[in-house]
């Protein structure tokens, strides 16, 4: 082979001088020339703890980092940060960072040669988790540089986190000789369970998506079936429901009656039926079959008629998810007799953030704030009862004592359009499960029951406009693979009342003389001390019983305006409502706000604190004084020398 031109030859050793030094900033788009995605290397067996769940089982050395050992990288406050960043994130964004992370200390080595992480991959991860970091005042790991360390397609790279969507993506055949429409009354693994729902959504594209709203803490999405007739957006007065199941790991049931109910609805409407065509079309319905896949898992391995009381009723953090949310109920009833003092959309007291708070927890909270909730409901297993709010009892010394929310009557006939159309609700048996209830027709204030706090529904109650009930589907938290088509055939129709109660009461827009719609306007009712509020677009969804009430509308600026609305007995439709807000002449005036209840950092519904880029993760853990480290230092003081001054901001 002849010698190389002499140009050629100057040109690869210039390259191969400028290697170790390379700096981001020789590149206008911001990454290294030299680092392609494939380099020749020699490669050797995975053996790193953090990263053993990697999608590839061997790596190289030197690394890209230019740690030349396995020993040099589990040293490294690199491989440190890895391990324990998910405790100092609280789950957010894992396993996916420590994964992303793995690619660069560890990576990956195929028949000779290193393949580069994806840098659309990493950019994507950074967008989603650098509030996460911001929120306990850390600097974005220089390692994780998408222009230095990954590379492009074209260039090659790979997915470090294809193994996170390893099998939810193959498609499972259905039993042979049976139709598109055949539901399977089985359990489902959290892969099956995906699997289902993205057929679903794939063959009622036109009605469904599915879509995530995070991730648990061991890094399972908490994946959302949405049904609509325009899938994906809201629609103006068109309201919002969703559905929640397996908030406790080992109560299976509702996990599986929203697997069915999402394939039914997709069904039916293919079909032509003319109620559930109606309700999709006027409706939109959201499904999250699985709060706590994580702890579905646990209580799965157990197996059904084996599983016990409590085996997986927690998540992987060990919280009770139903216990997680803020008290906001202590705080409705400390205020309940001062004076002009709101008592909805109550602000979370900036204490909470100081405890331990679930991803799963946040992830619904973040998904309550992006959606204009009107209506929800939380299946539950343990009983056969359809509760309501308050779940706390107003004499916190008091395990049970009725404890009515101020929309009392309204909740009673939203947990009564579930029940009193469930044949085992129903049932004159004293003696069945759940006949302990049976005098109170199979429902039951929430507080009357047993009394706790940080439950889901008072949460949704007082910091959002939602109503949530929670319905216990029977007394066998996980049961046998034969009962759950029964179980499907009594509820059935129950999911679908109590979804259709969503257009009851009145609906419409609020905007002011010149059609602009006005948002976080307030609608209260004569009589019933707890407001809602409009949506960006200005419409507004109030959930109200029979008979006449007197409705306000008003907003900062303008004068109020106030109608008299008629609900009859009957109707099952919400009446239309409009308001016209005209502005004050006088200018702006103190609003009825109501003085404020948390001091300063409580973060209510539209409130600064909780909005996405603005995670409240870490909002107690900021450095103390000028020059102090930051919380999570002490993680990293036994690295000496090697401490990662690179995370510091300051």
């Amino acid at each position: 082979m002849p010698p190389p031109p002499p140009l050629l030859l100057l040109a690869a050793l210039v390259l191969a001088a400028a290697r170790p030094g390379c700096e981001p900033a020789w590149d206008p788009a911001g990454g290294c020339p030299w680092l392609a995605a494939v380099d020749s290397a020699t490669c050797v067996d995975l053996q790193l703890r953090t990263c053993s769940d990697a999608a590839y089982n061997q790596t190289a050395f030197p690394t890209l980092l230019e740690h030349r050992s396995r020993e040099v990288v589990e040293s490294s406050s690199e491989y440190v940060l890895l391990s324990v960043l998910h405790h100092l994130l609280e789950g957010q964004c894992n396993p996916d960072l420590r994964l992303l992370g793995c690619a660069v200390l560890a990576p990956r080595c195929q028949g000779g040669r290193v393949r580069r992480p994806c840098r659309h991959v990493c950019e994507g991860l950074r967008e989603a988790c650098q509030p996460a970091f911001d929120a306990i005042d850390m600097a974005w790991p220089y390692f994780l540089d998408c222009g230095r360390y990954f590379a492009s397609q074209q260039e090659g790279c790979y997915d470090p986190l294809e193994k996170l969507r390893g099998g939810l993506d193959e498609e499972e055949a259905l039993p042979s000789g049976h139709p598109a429409t055949f539901i399977h009354f089985t359990h489902h693994s959290y892969a099956q369970m995906v699997r289902v729902l993205k057929r679903t959504a794939a063959r009622c594209a036109h009605i469904a998506k599915t879509y995530s709203i995070g991730r648990s803490f061991d890094g399972r999405e908490l994946l959302v079936l949405e049904l609509s007739s325009r899938p994906g957006q809201h629609e103006l007065m068109e309201p919002e429901v969703k559905l929640i199941g397996n908030i406790h790991g080992n109560e299976v049931a509702g996990r599986e009656m929203l697997i069915y109910l999402a394939q039914y609805l997709c069904s039916e409407y293919l079909l032509g039926n003319d109620r559930i065509q109606r309700l999709l079309n006027t409706t939109r319905i959201h499904l999250l079959p699985s709060m706590n896949p994580d702890g579905y898992e646990v209580a799965a391995a157990e197996g059904a008629g084996y599983n016990g009381w409590t085996s997986g009723r927690q998540n992987a953090q060990n919280l009770d998810l139903n216990r997680n949310f803020p008290d906001l109920t202590s705080e409705y009833y400390r205020m309940a007799s001062a004076r002009g003092a709101r008592s909805d959309h109550i602000a979370i007291p900036q204490h909470y953030w100081w405890g331990k708070v679930a991803p799963e927890t946040k992830a619904i909270m973040k998904w309550m704030r992006a959606v204009p909730f009107v209506l929800s409901a939380s299946l539950h297993g343990g009983d056969l009862v359809v509760s309501y709010p308050f779940d706390f009892s107003k004499h916190p010394q008091e395990e049970k004592m009725f404890s009515p929310t101020p929309d009392e009557k309204m909740f009673k006939l939203l947990a009564r359009a579930y029940a009193d159309v469930h044949p085992m609700m129903m049932d004159r048996s004293e003696n069945r499960c759940g006949g302990n209830f049976l005098k109170r027709g199979s429902i039951i204030n929430g507080a009357d029951w047993y009394s706790f706090t940080g439950g889901m529904s008072d949460f949704n109650y007082l910091h959002s406009n939602c109503f949530e009930i929670t319905v216990e589907l029977g007394c066998v938290k996980f049961p046998p693979e034969e009962a759950l088509y029964p179980l499907w055939q009594h509820n059935k129709e129950p999911l679908l009342n109590f979804v259709e109660m969503v257009h009851r009461g009145i609906k419409g827009v609020v905007m002011d003389k010149f059609g602009k719609p006005v948002k976080n306007a307030r609608i209260s009712v004569k009589g019933i001390r707890h407001d809602i509020t409009t949506a960006p677009d200005g419409d507004y969804w109030r959930l109200l019983p029979p008979g006449s009430h007197i409705v306000i509308a008003q907003a900062p600026g303008y004068s109020k305006v106030i109608k008299k609305v008629t609900i009859p007995a009957r109707m099952k439709r919400a009446g239309r409502v409009d308001f016209i807000l005209q502005p004050l002449r006088t200018g702006p005036k103190n609003f009825l706000l109501g003085p404020r209840r948390n001091g300063p950092g409580g973060a209510g519904p539209h409130g600064e604190p909780e909005e996405p880029g603005q995670e409240p993760l870490g909002a107690r853990r900021l450095p103390e004084a000028s020059g102090s480290k930051p919380w999570w230092w002490s993680y990293f003081r036994s690295l000496g020398q090697h401490q990662p001054r690179w995370l510091l901001k300051y």
